[in-house]
């Protein structure tokens, strides 16, 4: 097949969520297990930091993953859903995934995917894993897509969850209520694995602390160590103070965006002038 073909395939042959909505859904992990059973654990190859919310977890996670970029590690993303190509969804250090490996990867699983008829998002996680192993990428940013709990990629064991708010999003799914969607991100805290909660409220701040005393799991809530000042913004950046309200110290951050257009096909890139330092995975 060629790359269009192939996705043309994917597109036709799997259910996808923006097309049937909640009969895309699985309501469990076996497919997405199966997968990785099939292609020998790639999930467990590389590290990860994951990342859930109603809003912002696509921003959070290409900001974070340019500051792994700029730090020096090799540093996977996956975020959905695409732009223009399909290839937007996975990438290494901000380069698309080769159209050879997703012609190969649909080959290489066709015959099994016929077999547990996973989604379109259930085989797009599968590929991501298995492109990020073979690449060897020193650490994964992964987004979920819809939930946490029973999202295709809560898989991973990472090294950090993340997960930025809480807003009532696709209720017919997740709940009608903040409490219950709250329990549903939450899925993503791992036993002893530490969870950062970007923005919580009154009704969820509890959900949040019982799974991560339930999971030992150390916590931190963002709005309660830090506060964000003098926030301004162009086309070209972002600029703003942050507050260490504990410390009463204040570090000036820029942001800039740099937008680039290869062959027509629009990607941000984000670009940090100041970036964590020190970190080690």
């Amino acid at each position: 097949m060629t790359y269009q073909q192939t996705i043309d395939y994917l597109f036709a042959q799997l259910p996808m969520f923006s097309k049937i909505g909640a009969a895309a859904y699985k309501a469990n992990l076996d497919n997405t297990i199966a997968l990785c059973n099939f292609l020998h654990q790639p999930q467990h190859k590389f590290k990860s930091i994951h990342i859930a919310g109603t809003n912002g977890k696509g921003s959070t996670s290409h900001m974070l993953a340019a500051i792994l970029q700029q730090n020096g590690y090799k540093t996977g993303l996956y975020t959905s859903p695409h732009l223009k190509d399909f290839r937007e969804r996975i990438k290494i250090n901000g380069h698309e995934i080769s159209e050879e490996f997703v012609i190969e990867f649909v080959q290489r699983t066709k015959l099994f995917s016929e077999k547990i008829q996973p989604s379109f998002f259930e085989l797009t996680v599968a590929m991501a894993f298995d492109y990020f192993a073979q690449q060897q990428v020193d650490v994964a940013i992964i987004e979920t897509g819809l939930g946490g709990r029973l999202d295709s990629t809560n898989v991973i064991s990472p090294i950090l969850s993340i997960i930025t708010n809480i807003g009532y999003d696709h209720v017919n799914i997740l709940g009608d209520s903040l409490e219950k969607i709250a329990a549903e991100k939450a899925g993503i805290i791992k036993p002893n694995i530490p969870v950062v909660i970007g923005e919580y409220l009154a009704e969820t701040k509890n959900i949040f602390e019982q799974k991560a005393v339930s999971e030992n799991a150390p916590i931190y809530f963002v709005q309660d160590e830090y506060k964000a000042s003098n926030v301004a913004y162009t086309v070209d950046y972002l600029s703003l103070d942050i507050t260490n309200t504990q410390h009463n110290i204040t570090e000036q951050f820029k942001i800039r965006f740099k937008l680039l257009v290869p062959s027509k096909k629009y990607m941000h890139r984000f670009m940090c002038r100041k970036y964590f330092n020190g970190a080690r995975f």
